[in-house]
């Protein structure tokens, strides 16, 4: 496992060696909220202090050497859309964000970019050779509707290349801990034309254990990433709900953390 875990002016995030990039999958620790939002909280709408939830941001923009209203950020509907951002989608802390989009593209130098998770599986993927990143939410519905595929897709439009793409998901909920009915597997079976050998577990009372992550990897390789361009985390959300926001661990009372990555 590359993902190592790195300290900074209290703020512990997670780093991943696949990446040249600089980025940050952020964790529940290092923040100024308290209660339930307790510490480290990037969520602007799930009722935390908002003085408390910019704190939250300067301290995460500042580790990528930006100012707090100087990132651009999704707007997660659990859809496919990517959207390539420039300086001018720099996005207000705690603004209303004018766009849907699960997953968000660019090639503007110090220009952060950011996605929002508390299980769903975050995915930045960075071609340094070519000037290319992305940060992308990648919940199930996200996912079998093929928000990777948009991705890779626009970011060859720019001029990546998929050998040259590495990519690193972080903690999420895990096949341990990721109960579903058979729609989920369904779909994944469809979204990897078959290929889901190991990718779920069937339970005795009819309920799938599922490995979102693995699914992902699978279709990045199918993409013409290299397999040893590609990183997983092998941390769960659910099982390591003090590190990280779980939503199903907190019932829908949490934060969220943040996948983040700029272009120096």
């Amino acid at each position: 496992m590359s993902f190592v875990q790195e300290e900074k002016n209290g703020l512990i995030y997670m780093r991943s060696d696949k990446i040249a990039a600089r980025h940050a999958f952020t964790t529940r620790y290092g923040g100024v909220s308290t209660g339930d939002f307790y510490s480290l909280n990037l969520g602007s709408n799930r009722g935390d202090d908002p003085e408390a939830v910019r704190e939250n941001y300067r301290r995460v923009c500042e580790l990528m050497g930006a100012g707090i209203d100087d990132c651009a950020v999704t707007l997660q509907v659990h859809g496919n859309e990517v959207r390539v951002v420039t300086m001018e989608d720099k996005h207000k802390c705690m603004s209303k964000v004018p766009y849907e989009a699960d997953g968000i593209i660019t090639t503007e130098r110090s220009l952060p970019i950011m996605c929002f998770v508390a299980d769903c599986v975050p995915a930045l993927l960075c071609d340094s050779e070519n000037g290319v990143i992305a940060a992308v939410h990648c919940g199930w519905r996200s996912s079998v509707a093929d928000i990777l595929g948009n991705t890779v897709e626009k970011m060859c439009a720019l001029g990546a290349k998929p050998e040259k793409i590495c990519a690193a998901m972080g903690a999420a909920i895990g096949k341990c801990c990721f109960e579903t009915d058979r729609d989920v597997p369904d779909a994944i079976e469809k979204y990897l034309d078959g290929d889901t050998e190991g990718l779920w577990t069937l339970r005795s009372d009819g309920k799938y254990l599922v490995d979102l992550r693995t699914a992902n990897a699978r279709r990045l390789e199918k993409l013409g990433l290299l397999p040893e361009n590609i990183d997983i985390s092998e941390e769960c959300t659910m099982c390591s709900h003090e590190k990280y926001w779980s939503h199903r661990y907190t019932k829908g009372r949490r934060g969220s953390q943040a996948a983040v990555i700029v272009l120096d």
